[in-house]
């Protein structure tokens, strides 16, 4: 005699999604609330901490009510991951400002809007993360913090990295805006050391000509300066891919298996 019987090996226990009030930084015309998913396990122990990603367009992460092509569902791909009892950081979303993402976004000029994104990177560091250290139980160091986002989001990812190598060792950049000020991404590389402790994920659509035209150009510099495809470096090209949050939600999974096994 036989059962059917459906058994989850791995039930899925939801994380937390919490959303702050909205807050100031001084020289920037918006305010800016942040979205943290908080993972299963932080709640198991008082005594567990957490490693972080720090990701930008925080709006754009979780539901669909942030863009107009839907989010990245970031807190399902954590949620399977903490089933299967994969490491799973605590995600801090950084919201953009509306009009002005295109300045807060950018350490350089982008036609009429101004390049704020240095001074953005500095408040990250200096003021959001010591709040975020001092209000939730984390792992501290490169190699327990991470920069996350797309588009701007990824040029803001990798230019932390390499602006700030003793606070982020691990990198998210998917479909990265390096174009911007005809490459200056590159060119800001070049001129300073590669940061010691990095583990970084790139990745673009077959269908982004400028953009994937950009990536290859960075990622060969990142190789010609001594980054190892497939050890600090993982390069991902997807044919079918375009500039869009259901494409970077497909490849999302890939991303954080190379960033945290």
């Amino acid at each position: 005699m036989s059962h059917n019987v459906t058994r989850q090996l791995h039930p899925i226990i939801p994380g937390r999604i919490v959303r702050t009030e909205a807050m100031r930084i001084p020289g920037f015309p918006a305010t800016y609330p942040l979205t943290i998913y908080v993972p299963p396990a932080y709640d198991s122990s008082r005594h567990h901490a957490l490693p972080v990603a720090y990701m930008f367009d925080g709006q754009n992460l979780f539901g669909d009510e942030g863009s107009h092509s839907g989010g990245w569902h970031i807190h399902e791909a954590l949620n399977r991951r903490a089933a299967q009892n994969k490491a799973v950081p605590l995600v801090i979303g950084m919201h953009h400002g509306g009009v002005s993402r295109m300045s807060e976004f950018s350490p350089w000029p982008i036609s009429e809007f101004e390049g704020q994104g240095g001074a953005f990177m500095e408040w990250v560091v200096s003021t959001l993360m010591p709040k975020v250290n001092s209000e939730w139980r984390t792992l501290t160091g490169p190699e327990n913090t991470m920069l996350g986002g797309s588009s701007l989001g990824g040029l803001m990812s990798l230019y932390g990295f390499t602006a700030h190598p003793q606070t982020f060792g691990k990198v998210l950049a998917m479909s990265p805006s390096v174009w911007v000020n005809d490459g200056e991404l590159i060119r800001y590389f070049a001129s300073r050391p590669l940061p010691e402790v990095r583990n970084v994920y790139i990745d673009s659509g077959g269908k982004e000509l400028r953009t994937l035209t950009w990536c290859k150009s960075l990622v060969d510099h990142l190789t010609e300066r001594g980054m190892v495809p497939d050890g600090d470096l993982q390069w991902r090209l997807d044919e079918a891919g375009g500039h869009n949050e259901p494409t970077w939600r497909r490849r999302l999974p890939l991303a954080l298996r190379y960033l945290y096994g």
